[in-house]
């Protein structure tokens, strides 16, 4: 029992240690002039509105019976390894609750057997179909729900793809706002609409894996003492990177992650500015915020800034120590965090877990993330508890269908010479490049995907996700030969010179090349690349493969899997290369979707999600691959604001290789009819008021004596993480001889109020004041199949919000469209009232400016013959109906 003791006297001591960086949000910067993020306080307090209010009504009755001890116990990680999830909270078992289970990825149930590996959100992107977002999202919950899994990680919206290098570039959508908030939304409504609740990530501006954990750049050799920070400006904070996920809390998502990362100097996981002022009370977000995992910094400041949950529960993986825990239960009992603060901290996990449908008698996780025996230790992080811990449960179903499907629709036809593809029954195929084949040791031969060897399906870090099965193009091919009668040779050795080339060269020869670039996330470094790609070119000498290839064979088709573009100005355009496609990262179906779209059994619509420009410099930012601020936290200043990608690409007047939004059909299609209707919405009205006093819910004893560890009898275990105390002596219990300190002697003013707080102009609902969301006009457009092949069709929708800092155009809407051979159908879309608006800095609000609107529809960002000016219905119009 001594060692226990000690054990707590070091967890207590952590918030002592912590006390004089608990003054404000920032870190303390070695410049002066260095971004600042303002405090923001008190955290606000949930309401239930909407839709909320039937499940904050049943998380009102359920927080209401909790003692202190079992409210600490729901907000704090057991710390890592401690049970069968990546993270879990502590249970409530008098009252029917287990343990809630936190789980990677975002394309798949991470650590798990008998599971799915889905497409990448970048790939699910590249098919602009609403409909197989949302598929997809209801697959992978329906996944995680069968294993036991409370909340899926998952969708990402950070990072959105600043730099095209960005390693996790692929767990997200895309670089543009509006896609990546549509991949958001549906994704959160599938996932949540299945049973678990979804956590979108990571908030805010992670855009790149150099220095996002100081610890972990350390191991690189780094000698830097904080993380990055990232330095965004206002005006790029909500048009850019907070635009998607608004769209995640209109749609109800029921947690948000926090980031490594500083925004502005002040980390992701205590910045009072983002956590409480944008995320709580401007979007109205009614969920809890989860730390990333080992993202949180302090004790009490983290809680009082907007944190509500702690993942995993240590300070450090396996050491026992949590900011949390027990240091939480006394900044309750001394006042350093209110007691409505921890209520609201609860009622905003109860609240989206009774919004999603999960009930007070779960069935238990089935399975262990890690090891794959049937029989191990329940508390793997001590080997203690040894049980059944595997179920092997396979709850696939029938999505490996889905997931072929979205394969072959999110393929893009970048090139299509003379009408190469689609194949039909070619007399001899060649396939080259280890893109094509298997992974020597197997698709699960490396730690969380953690090399690049054989076809890439799934990029490396948490992330990813287990291959129950992997179809490789090789395999795939090669059975459709067999199929066809075709000769069929494949070389899967990039270097093996002379052997490709004698086969190449041969007559007839259909060669198909498979390269790859891959990229993941920072604790992995694969071939020099620490997370983030070292440069934009193919791997494994995959552009010279391509040169040497086609100089031999004048029918070479192209395949690239990769995590985003690549620089393909070398060789993309030689007379040699008759069609190239870009076909993602597709998941546990790759070869079955790359062979339905090159045999035409899917007729190609998908649009590429970035830009593929013609040097690496053209996309207007970059990752900061050294520090810049001595010791200190590297400093990253996003100094392109919102010209990113295809919006970079037009303020230089530069021309890409293949624009943003661009994609073939073996078909071809006409625009035509362009017609806008004015929706007449009712005037944009600022929000105003105040809310009521922060609720309290249920009282709470004084007295230390209360909550002491229980007695000898009770199940310790060692490194796992309770709210108990050590102590009856307060000052004894955290080892803190400043304990007697108040709150406002080191937290910012009204950290700790309860007191009514007044209302933001551009907040009152989940995803911002409702007249955001108001349709302002309809625009629809006729779509006419003009070649002799049924196919699919995704119309786009531009708008120039005309200002002189606006980008020249930008998405603003679009669509799916299946129409047969000589068919037309009518492409529509609503502009509303957000996607006309800029954000006001001083006015701290959404605007429509005086600046001329014009709206463009086609089939690519660069290929809009239709276009409209919004004055004539008229700009003046807009003003009124957004007067304040």
């Amino acid at each position: 029992m001594q060692g226990l003791l000690e054990l707590f006297a070091l967890v207590g001591q952590m918030t002592g240690l912590n006390r004089e960086s608990l003054t404000s949000d920032q870190t303390t910067p070695s410049n002066a002039s260095l971004a600042y993020s303002p405090p923001f306080y008190p955290s606000p307090w949930m309401t239930g509105t909407g839709d909320w209010a039937e499940a904050y009504q049943q998380a009102r009755d359920f927080v209401s019976q909790l003692t202190l001890l079992e409210k600490v116990n729901l907000t704090t990680g057991v710390g890592w390894e401690g049970e069968q999830c990546v993270g879990n909270v502590g249970s409530v078992p008098r009252l029917g609750l287990r343990s809630l289970c936190m789980q990677d990825s975002p394309v798949g149930v991470r650590f798990a057997d008998y599971s799915s590996v889905f497409s990448s959100g970048q790939t699910v992107a590249a098919t602009f179909d609403r409909g197989l977002m949302y598929a997809r999202g209801y697959a992978m919950g329906s996944e995680f729900k069968d294993k036991g899994v409370s909340v899926m990680l998952g969708p990402v919206a950070g990072p959105i793809g600043r730099s095209p290098a960005g390693g996790r570039n692929w767990e997200g959508f895309s670089p543009d706002p509006y896609l990546t908030g549509v991949g958001m939304a549906e994704s959160v409504r599938g996932i949540q609409d299945a049973g678990v609740i979804a956590c979108a990530k990571h908030f805010i501006a992670n855009e790149q894996e150099h220095f996002r954990q100081a610890p972990e750049a350390i191991g690189y050799g780094f000698n830097i003492t904080e993380s990055i920070s990232e330095n965004v400006d206002d005006v790029t904070m909500h048009e850019l990177y907070l635009w998607p996920f608004a769209d995640a809390v209109k749609a109800g998502v029921g947690s948000i992650m926090c980031s490594y990362n500083q925004i502005n100097n002040s980390y992701g996981c205590q910045n009072s500015k983002l956590l409480n002022n944008v995320l709580k009370d401007e979007l109205g977000f009614q969920g809890f915020v989860m730390s990333d995992w080992q993202a949180q910094h302090t004790g009490a400041a983290s809680a009082n800034a907007g944190l509500d949950m702690t993942m995993p529960g240590d300070t450090s993986f396996n050491t026992g120590y949590s900011y949390w825990g027990s240091n939480l239960t006394l900044a309750v009992l001394n006042g350093t965090v209110a007691p409505a603060r921890l209520d609201d901290m609860v009622m905003r996990i109860m609240t989206p877990y009774f919004y999603v449908g999960l009930t007070l008698d779960e069935p238990e996780i089935n399975f262990s993330s890690w090891t794959k025996d049937t029989i191990g230790p329940l508390h793997a992080s001590v080997g203690a508890d040894i049980q059944q811990i595997n179920y092997h449960v396979d709850v696939r179903r029938d999505h490996g269908a889905l997931i072929r499907n979205i394969g072959a629709r999110a393929t893009v036809l970048l090139k299509n010479t003379n009408n190469t593809l689609p194949l039909d029954r070619p007399k001899f195929v060649a396939v080259i490049g280890e893109d094509a084949g298997p992974n020597p040791w197997g698709p699960n031969g490396c730690a969380d995907r953690g090399c690049d060897n054989g076809t890439l399906a799934a990029a490396w870090g948490s992330g990813s996700a287990d291959f129950t099965y992997l179809v490789t193009p090789d395999s795939a091919l090669q059975a459709q030969a067999l199929q066809d009668g075709s000769r069929y040779e494949s070389i899967l050795d990039n270097y093996a010179t002379s052997q490709i080339s004698a086969l190449v060269s041969q007559a007839n020869a259909t060669t198909i090349v498979f390269v790859n670039a891959d990229s993941g996330e920072g604790y992995i470094s694969v071939d020099g690349n620490e997370g983030d790609r070292n440069n934009l070119t193919l791997w494994h000498s995959g552009d010279a493969l391509i040169q040497n290839v086609s100089a031999l064979c004048p029918n070479t088709i192209v395949v690239i899997h990769s995590t985003g573009p690549t620089l393909v100005g070398d060789w993309y355009d030689n007379e040699n290369i008759t069609a190239i496609l870009w076909a993602g990262l597709p998941g546990q179906e790759s070869g079955n979707s790359i062979t339905d779209v090159l045999y035409g059994k899917v007729n190609p619509a998908a649009r590429t999600p970035f830009t593929w420009a013609p040097t690496r410099e053209s996309y207007g930012a970059d990752i900061l691959y050294e520090p810049n601020n001595g010791e200190g936290a590297p400093q990253n200043n996003f100094t392109e604001g919102i010209f990113i990608d295809y919006r970079a690409l037009d303020r230089t007047n530069t021309t890409p290789i293949y624009e943003f939004g661009f994609g073939l059909s073996y078909t071809t299609f006409e625009y035509s009819d362009l017609t806008i209707t004015s929706a007449n919405a009712s005037a944009y009205v600022p929000t105003t008021g105040m809310t009521s006093a922060a609720p309290v819910l249920g009282n709470y004893s004084t007295n230390l004596n209360d909550y002491q560890f229980p007695n000898s009898s009770f199940p310790y275990v060692e490194q796992y993480i309770y709210p108990y105390l050590n102590a009856t002596n307060a000052s004894a219990a955290s080892m803190d001889p400043n304990y007697g300190q108040t709150a406002d002697q080191f937290m910012p003013p009204n950290a700790t109020s309860t007191a009514p707080q007044p209302l933001l102009a551009a907040g009152g609902a989940p995803g911002g004041n409702p007249a955001l969301w108001d349709v302002l006009y309809t625009v629809t457009a006729t779509i006419r199949n003009t070649g002799d092949r049924n196919g699919e069709e995704v119309p786009q929708l531009y708008l120039s919000l005309g200002g002189p800092n606006d980008p020249r155009i930008i998405l603003r809407g679009f669509d799916r469209l299946s129409i047969d051979a000589g068919e037309s159908a009518t492409f529509t879309t609503n502009l509303l009232r957000r996607d006309l608006s800029n954000w006001d800095t001083v006015q701290q609000n959404w605007v429509i400016t005086d600046y001329p609107k014009t709206v463009y529809v086609g089939s690519s960002s660069k290929n809009l013959p239709l276009s409209q000016s919004l004055s004539g219905n008229s700009t003046s119009t807009l003003r009124r109906r957004f007067s304040h």
